[in-house]
């Protein structure tokens, strides 16, 4: 192959990104020099946290420079090495999506191997989603045998681990919102002790839910959400702010919470994130996530769609809550 398709940002969008916002371009496969390797992309992640990238502000990562390629978590197979130690051949995860050729110093790289389970898995259960699922359970909102959680968006990639994982490790009830019937059914499948659509009112379905408070939330929306659960929380409950996706896309300052006084009566703890924080845990999370796939004591959902042409179009459905689980492009 010669030819190597990119997904470039076109312009930073105000308010909801469109298809106008990502250009299809055309470049050349590149080659690599001393120390690089070229990946061909098998399978690449879009991210709720990628559309802050691509507003022109600071933040924990830099933003996505217009007329170039944007980037993410994927993983593929080596076609070209100039690197000791990562063979052509080899599965490598890295940070180079958005594109089918990705040119990286082999430093940048992870090989993986692809025997142990489906390579998508590396970007799902086993990847970034797995860990911050884990760690922001247990690390951060050091969750409890015995304690109610309550995860919102909990159909997503994050979120449907966050409640597996909660009863694996011994949590008395576990409640999760989603945005459809057909989800709310999932979560139910999925072992959460109850699920309601956050349609129906969020506040009143968390407190039928959970009539006797939440210990721990894991917070994925915000607004809303976070105002619900900070009513519902016990005392000295605490929560993963792991993300607020109702915010990424408002042009006004959000109308929720508007109780954050209740954090000082109960002594709350809301604590934010990051995943890279928590890399001393990954030996701990890869041995027990392992261990659960293996029993199958552990599910995984993921949305693929086909065609690295598409990423846009499975970028604005994640944001819309299309994905079931992990959404994922083939690229």
């Amino acid at each position: 192959m010669t030819s190597n398709r990119e997904i470039h940002l076109a312009s930073r969008p105000q308010g909801w990104p469109t298809e106008d916002t990502f250009r299809l371009v055309e470049t050349e496969v590149p080659t690599p020099g001393p120390g690089q390797i070229v990946v061909r992309n098998q399978y690449m992640s879009v991210d709720p946290y990628m559309r802050g990238r691509m507003n022109d502000v600071k933040s924990y990562v830099a933003p996505y420079a217009l007329d170039a390629p944007l980037d993410g978590a994927a993983i593929g197979e080596v076609v070209a090495s100039e690197a000791e130690g990562i063979a052509v051949g080899s599965t490598v995860l890295h940070g180079l999506g958005w594109r089918e050729y990705a040119l990286l110093d082999a430093t940048a790289a992870r090989p993986v191997d692809p025997s142990v389970a489906p390579v998508s898995a590396y970007l799902s259960v086993l990847g970034m989603t797995g860990l911050t699922a884990y760690a922001g359970l247990l690390e951060v909102a050091a969750m409890k045998p015995g304690e109610t959680v309550f995860v919102s968006a909990a159909a997503g990639a994050v979120g449907s681990l966050v409640g597996q994982i909660a009863k694996l490790k011994g949590a008395g009830r576990v409640v999760g919102s989603a945005g459809s019937p057909a989800k709310v059914e999932r979560l139910r499948a999925l072992g959460f002790d109850a699920a309601f659509d956050y349609h129906d009112g969020v506040r009143e379905s968390l407190r039928a839910a959970a009539p006797d408070g939440v210990d721990v939330y894991f917070d994925n929306v915000g607004g809303d959400h976070l105002e619900a659960a900070i009513s519902a929380m016990n005392l000295h409950g605490r929560a993963a702010i792991c993300g607020m996706i109702s915010q990424y896309n408002a042009t006004e300052p959000p109308a929720a919470p508007r109780n954050l006084a209740l954090v000082i009566g109960k002594r709350l703890t809301l604590r934010g994130f990051l995943v890279n924080d928590h890399n001393d845990v990954r030996a701990a999370f890869v041995r027990d996530v392992a261990g659960w796939l293996r029993e199958g004591t552990l599910s995984y959902d993921e949305t693929i769609v086909d065609g690295i042409e598409n990423a846009p179009a499975a970028f604005l459905g994640l944001l819309r809550g299309d994905n079931l689980g992990k959404m994922l492009v083939m690229v």
